[in-house]
């Protein structure tokens, strides 16, 4: 019995299953930050902006959606954390290590301690900065978005 393999008998035909970049459009979405927990908001924040909602996810490919987060001065963080958490810099030189508590930066800079804290949970890779940088972080509740036309996530 003598098979024939180049038939279409024999063959299975492979469909491509990549996603293709310029059929992914991203959406925007909006996020409210007041009173809400900040490690608990920003592990939610780094899922959408992953894309690790979305059923065509893909980790070498960047399918994730904008985010926008307002009201960043009304986060809460739990436990004492906000007098005893530290967070440190290095200037580059030696002996050049800086130590700024949490509420330091939270009186000067709210919107930091959230991009911060969503940065630490996106992955170390070549996507990062691309990812991150979908991020926009306002101190109020005011933003220039807009014209994006963002539809409101409740956390």
């Amino acid at each position: 019995m003598k098979f024939e393999f180049l038939s279409n008998r024999y063959l299975k035909i492979m469909k491509n299953t990549k996603n293709n970049l310029s059929t992914l459009l991203p959406r925007w979405f909006i996020v409210d930050a007041s009173n809400k927990i900040l490690g608990r908001l920003a592990s939610f924040v780094a899922n959408i902006l992953r894309g690790k909602h979305k059923v065509y996810f893909s980790p070498h490919i960047d399918v994730g959606d904008y985010v926008i987060i307002i009201n960043a001065k009304n986060i809460i963080v739990s436990g004492m954390k906000f007098k005893n958490k530290l967070y440190y810099s290095h200037t580059g030189y030696i002996g050049g290590i800086k130590c700024k508590s949490f509420e330091e930066l939270y009186k000067k800079y709210p919107d930091r301690l959230l991009k911060i804290a969503v940065k630490g949970m996106l992955p170390k890779n070549a996507l990062n900065d691309r990812i991150f940088n979908k991020l926009k972080v306002y101190v109020d509740n005011k933003h220039k978005h807009l014209a994006q036309c963002p539809i409101i996530l409740n956390v």
